[in-house]
Parts: structure tokens; sequence; C-alpha cells
């Protein structure tokens, strides 16, 4: 936060206001029309920034017409109050804010880039998150989440693809955000670092072991490679024609179920997942183009035999 607060160039001018307040909203706004007493629309619960111009139709009043508009916006519930390109702030103002519990920062920067600045660190702190048992890693470039029960081997399969040349982003405990309406990001929890649980080892440090080039702090999630023992009463997928999905946060990813026997790569066959996946991007489903091509030859043969008349 207080890198933030030097990128920002902030500085507190109310003394009474606290800066413990709640901010739940990521979006930030200007007063706009709700500094003319237009405040029917008025969004409650946002950062506000005063940039040039509220600050100079401010000034285009009196004493008395900038407490009355001042009075009537601090009845709401705003979290913070922001002025931007250093400007001088009218004494009222910070009187009324201090007396609604408001407190008023100032930026050297200009509006736009405080916005550019604030609004990517609001997002970030209030995305929705939560948490999934499992190990990420980056594969080729794509963020794979294995998944599956204690003991089924999700550790060792991604210590594998370290040792393969592959990226440990968190092992054991994933802390999940979203961003966007579709993106999760996925990391590990700051205690835990790059460790990971082997059983039969114990607690390893891949960063140490591997050298930096072996982790990376967070990756997108794209594909969850749920892994469990072979059940013979089950069907498996043969083609890829079948799609899987889990909600994460209100995302749908894309699930893979991998059953494990013995001899079975899983390693290799992960790597394959990502590569697939990633050949997807390029708009090549291999599954449907092979269905495509079986279907159209299929259809080539009955008219043969149709067409026969021997």
């Amino acid at each position: 936060m207080d890198a933030r607060s030097a990128s920002l160039t902030l500085e507190i001018l109310t003394s009474r206001a606290s800066l413990d307040r709640l901010v739940a909203d990521p979006d930030v706004s200007s007063p706009g029309l709700a500094l003319a007493g237009v405040t029917g629309r008025f969004a409650e619960g946002r950062i506000q920034v005063f940039g040039e111009t509220e600050m100079s139709y401010l000034s285009s009043l009196d004493a008395a017409g900038v407490r009355d508009r001042l009075t009537t916006l601090f009845r709401y519930h705003i979290p913070a109050v922001f002025v931007t390109k250093g400007q001088h702030i009218p004494v009222e103002f910070l009187e009324l804010a201090d007396a609604a519990g408001i407190p008023v920062l100032r930026s050297g920067l200009s509006t736009r880039d405080f916005y550019r600045g604030l609004k990517p660190f609001l997002e970030a702190a209030l995305a929705p998150r939560s948490t999934l048992h499992g190990s990420l890693a980056d594969v080729y470039g794509v963020g794979l989440l294995v998944m599956g029960k204690s003991g089924v081997g999700k550790s060792e399969c991604v210590l594998d693809l370290v040792e393969r040349g592959h990226r440990l982003v968190a092992d054991d405990l994933v802390m999940v955000s979203r961003r966007g309406n579709d993106v999760l990001i996925g990391q590990g929890h700051e205690l835990q670092r790059h460790h990971m649980e082997i059983r039969g080892i114990g607690i390893i440090d891949i960063k140490a072991l591997f050298g930096i080039r072996a982790i990376r702090l967070q990756k997108r999630i794209e594909v969850i490679v749920h892994l469990e023992r072979w059940d013979t009463s089950r069907e498996y997928s043969r083609t890829g024609l079948e799609e899987d999905s889990i909600s994460v946060l209100g995302v749908d990813v894309p699930r893979l179920t991998v059953p494990l026997n013995p001899g079975k790569n899983i390693t290799v066959v992960s790597e394959v997942i990502a590569m697939n996946h990633l050949l997807r991007y390029t708009g090549v489903v291999s599954a449907a183009e092979f269905d495509m091509r079986l279907r159209d030859e299929m259809r080539s043969t009955q008219e043969y035999l149709e067409q026969d008349y021997e």
C-alpha cells in the first residue's frame, strides 16, 4: 500500500477523518452532476475523484455555494475523496469532509494518469477470491491446475513437469481471484511461496533446487486436469468430443479427467493437454476434424454402395 501511495504521489489533507474505511466497489467515479445538486443517480460507496473540471466549478461559487454543494454531496457514503493535479483545495472543502469523516487526499498526477494507476489496483485488491486444493503449473504458457483426491499424485506430477523445464506456481493450496468477467488468476500463499510437499521426502524448496526459472508468482488458470484412480465401472472419454467444465468464481473452466493406472506417464499426458489447448486457440480441434473426415468417408462409401447395381 505504501508503494501505491508513492506511485500516486498522495498526501493526506484531512486531520480527523480516519483512513480505516471500507472500500467495497472497485469502480472509481467523479461527482459530476451531483455537485450541481442532481443526486438521483449518484453512485454511493465509490471513491470520488475531483479533477480540474470539478474544482473549477467549485471555484466559480462563493463560500456559501461551496458549502451547500459539498454538504449535500458528503451526506452520501463516500469512502475517500481524491483531488488530482495538485490543485488548491478550499478550506471549506476540507472542513466539511473532516466533519463527515471522509478523508481527502491530493495527488500530483493528472486525472487520467491517476485513474490509470488506481483502477487496476482496486480491481486486483477487490477481486472475488477463493481457494482450491491442487497444484498449479505453467506448461508451455498454459496454466494447468492439477486436482484430485489427496494422495493421487498431484504434487509428483507437477514436480516432474518442473524437472522437464516447466514452472511451478503453487502447490497444495491455490489462491484464486477473478479479474474481469472470465479471467482466473492463481497464486500461492505468501507464506507457502514455492515449496512442495512430496510424500516420503517432506517439504522441498523448488526455487532453491531448480532455480528461479522453475517458478512464477502467478498464472491464469486455463485448464483443470482432474486425476483419479482408474475405475473399471466408469466410461472415460476416448475421442475428446465430449466437453466438461467446472465453474470457479462464476467462470467455466475446461476440465479433463485423466484415469491413472500403472505405467501411465501422466507428465507427458499433461504436456499434450497444454499443447492441445494451444492448438485450439488457433482454431484446430483435432477430435472434431477427425470426426468430420470419418463422417465424410462414411458418406462417400454409402453413396458408392447405393450406386452399385451389380
